[in-house]
This record gives structure tokens, sequence and C-alpha cells, in this order.
């Protein structure tokens, strides 16, 4: 019976494993510029609505890459009607997690995750010159950020209560594990704002574009680029022969599950997971470029509170389920060392955390910004065939995709 018991509970923890993996190899497929394999392999269904959240952010990202824009549009458009409100907590996702642990419920979305979709629906609609559309976005994308800020504020309120009533062991842990990294203070995404704000500049909307600009400026304050962009807004200026060009680098902290044991003298030993992020170190930054976006921060701003909230919620379900195990063990009954056993194993399998993430964001994300009127094309680092499709005397936007073995790079005509 003990090999039994210690064969199943290998079996469990490779299976709380299993996603790590999965997703590892996305990351090294997508590295690889193997975007159709990424979208083949990963993907359930080939129909939008019988995918899953992150299938389609997986699907949504690769199609954009192979440059089927519309299709691309129209999978994260479907993720959107999913997730009108990215803010929404559900009572049946949380119960889920506590009863049979954290991967086993549909992956709920980072807000991150919502204001990602917004900045790939942009370039998607500006590539096929659907600007309509791109205002569209621009515009929920706003409100949306907006909401996000009223209840990233009241998580981490609500996180500060809930750990107030734990006892001073669990509040170390959740010390311990959740320091020193750095984060913003809200939930952002300079990337998006500024992107948004270039639209707005180029076509001549001066009063929207200083809203955003200012807004990105005060995200990214060093950055003098959208410094600049914001001074011709507020003298009602288009910029003149500009280039734009964005590019993302590296891979955003892919997460690894964590486990943490505490004697509690009325149960016992308990045993509880939660996640743990590892970063990459596959980041270059482009030459005179300077930074945009960094999406480290961006993650770990909101995944610290969600952090706090895993650990309470793997605590209390870990002290539940010890306590029904102890419960089973000390019955009278004939059958109590069976279903001891049972829940041992129940135990085990339910206590995994969710380690699903967008695995193929990136990690940085740079700009640079060229007056052609002013500097030559040799300050952009391009190669010299994405130089030729450039347009002279006009405005172009370059978006850039760095990863070990690939280069994605597409060039769009502003007006």
């Amino acid at each position: 019976m003990r090999k039994l018991v210690c064969l199943c509970l290998f079996v469990l923890y490779s299976c709380a494993s299993a996603t790590q993996r999965r997703l590892d190899t996305l990351q090294e497929n997508f590295a690889n510029g193997d975007f159709e394999v990424v979208t083949q392999t990963f993907s359930s269904n080939n129909e939008p609505e019988k995918q899953n959240n992150l299938e389609l952010l997986i699907n949504g990202i690769t199609l954009f890459h192979e440059n089927k824009f519309k299709e691309s549009d129209s999978i994260f458009e479907e993720f959107n009607k999913r997730n009108l409100s990215s803010t929404d907590s559900s009572i049946m996702r949380e119960t889920a997690g506590l009863l049979l642990g954290g991967g086993v419920n549909s992956y709920k979305p980072y807000m991150m995750d919502s204001l990602f979709v917004s900045y790939y629906q942009i370039w998607d609609l500006l590539s096929i010159g659907d600007l309509e559309n791109a205002r569209v976005v621009i515009n929920q994308s706003y409100n949306r950020q907006q909401n996000m800020s009223i209840e990233y504020k009241k998580l981490i309120e609500k996180n500060k209560q809930e750990i107030v009533k734990e006892n001073s062991e669990i509040q170390n842990i959740i010390n311990s594990y959740t320091a020193d990294w750095l984060a913003f203070n809200d939930i952002m995404n300079p990337a998006l704002m500024y992107l948004s704000g270039i639209y707005f500049l180029t076509t001549g909307d001066y009063e929207n574009a200083i809203t955003y600009l200012k807004r990105a400026s005060g995200m990214v304050p060093d950055n003098t680029f959208i410094k600049q962009d914001l001074e011709l807004a507020q003298q009602h200026k288009k910029p003149l022969n500009t280039i734009w060009q964005f590019t993302e680098t590296g891979f955003a902290p892919r997460l690894h599950e964590q486990n943490a044991g505490l004697f509690l003298p009325t149960i016992g030993m308990i045993y509880f997971s939660f996640s743990e992020p590892q970063f990459s170190n596959m980041s270059i930054q482009p030459k005179d470029s300077q930074m945009l976006a960094n999406v480290d921060a961006m993650f770990l701003t909101e995944y610290n509170e969600y952090r706090i909230n895993e650990i309470l919620r793997s605590y209390t379900s870990a002290v539940s389920k010890a306590t029904l195990q102890a419960t089973m063990y000390n019955s009278h009954s004939s059958s109590a060392p069976l279903m001891g056993i049972l829940s041992s194993i129940y135990t085990v399998s339910s206590s995994n955390s969710d380690v699903r993430t967008w695995a193929t964001l990136p990690q940085y994300i740079y700009v640079n910004r060229i007056d052609t009127t002013k500097s030559n094309l040799n300050s952009l680092d391009v190669n010299d065939t994405i130089k030729s499709k450039l347009k002279t005397g006009g405005n172009n936007l370059i978006y850039v995709r760095t990863a070990p073995n690939i280069i994605d790079t597409k060039v769009i005509s502003l007006k």
C-alpha cells in the first residue's frame, strides 16, 4: 500500500509540473520563430469560440507575427468579449482553486494581459490601415485602464486586511517571498499609452494626443522621445518625416511552483504551494533606443498582490485538507486507513499552484525616434531590407520583436 501511495503522489506531482513544461516548450518554439508550431500545438480547437482564454492570447499573438492581422484582431476580439471586465472576480473560480488546486480552473487573465491585447490590436489595425477601429480600441483601453487602477487599489487594501487576520508565520512567508522586485505603484502599460499618443498626434487630434502623451510621460519620466512628441502636441504641430521604432526583447517572467510547510500544533505539518517567478536573461537594448516599458515591473506590480492572495488561499486550503485527513485517519471505521490514504492523495493533488501566464510577452519594450530631416536611417537598428520599405517624406512606425533566433519586423506608413 505504501508503494501505491508513493506512486500516486509521484504521478500527481508530475502532473502539477506538466503545465510548466508545456509553457517552457511554447516559449522555446516562439523564440525559434516557429509560430505555426506554437499555434498548432498549443490550441485544443481550431474554432476561437471553443478555445480557452490562454489559447486565445497565444494564438492571437502568433497570428500577428505571421502577418495575419485581421485573424489576429478577430481572436483578440473574442478574448475581449469574454473578459469585458478584467477586474471581475469569480466566486466559482476561487472556490475551485480552494478545493481542487490553482491550475484546474479556467485561466483568469491578468489585468496586464488585457492591456497587451489592446496594444497588439492597435498594431493589427494600423497594419491593415483601419484607423477608425484603431481609435475605438484606444478609447476602450483608456477606460479599461482607469477601471483597473481603481480595482487594483481595492485589491491592495483587501490583502492588507487579510494578512492581519493570519498568524505571524504566514506573514513571514509572505514577506520573505514578496520583497525586493521592481514594481510600479499602479496598473499601467506605457507602450500602449505612447502608441496611442502617436496615433492621435499623427492624425492631428492634439487634445487626445496631449492626454495620452502626458500619461505616457508620467509613466516613463526619463524618456525624452515621449517629451518631444508631447511638446509637438502642445504646439498643435504634426511630426514630419519621423520614424518610431518599437522593439520588444526577451520574455516576461515565467512562473514555477514553490512549496512551503508549517507545523500547526492542533493539526501537525501542513504543506501548501504558490508560484514563483523566474526572469529572462535574453534581453538586449537596441542602439540609440530608450526604455519604454519594463514588462517585468508591469507583471510584478499585479503579481505581488495576487501572490499574497494565492498564499493565503493555499494556506487556508491546506489547513482544511489536513483537518480532513486527520479526521479520516482517526475515525474508528474499518476503512479509516484507506480513507486516510485517499485524503492524503487528495491533499497533494489539489495543492498545486497556478503557473499559467501569457508566456510569449516580452521582457522590455524599447523605442527609438528618428527625425529623418535631421538624422539618417543609420540611427535605426534595422537591416537594409527594412530601410528600403520606409517611405521618405512621411511618418512611419516600425515594430520589431527579437528573440534568440528571430527578428520579426513590420513597417507601417502613417499619413
